[in-house]
C-alpha cells in the first residue's frame, strides 16, 4: 500500500476510534466486530418492521348452478 494511503487508513481508523468508544481499539478485528454490533443494533428495527404477517387466503367458494 502506497504510504500516503496507509497514512490516510491510520488516520481514519484513529477518528473512528474517537467517534466510538474512549478507549481504543486493541486490532483491526476489533474494530470491525464494534462496528458491525452498532450496524447490527441500527438495522434489526428496520428489519423486523419490514416483516409482517403473511397474508391469510381466503377458502375459494366453489359455486353451483
Amino acid at each position: 500500500m502506497p504510504p500516503a494511503l496507509r497514512k490516510a487508513h491510520q488516520a481514519n481508523d484513529k477518528a473512528v476510534d474517537r467517534l466510538y468508544r474512549k478507549k481504543p481499539f486493541e486490532s483491526e478485528r476489533e474494530r470491525v466486530e464494534h462496528l458491525f454490533m452498532l450496524y447490527e443494533q441500527l438495522q434489526s428495527p428496520l428489519v423486523a418492521a419490514t416483516k409482517s404477517k403473511p397474508k391469510r387466503r381466503r377458502a375459494k367458494t366453489v359455486k353451483t348452478s
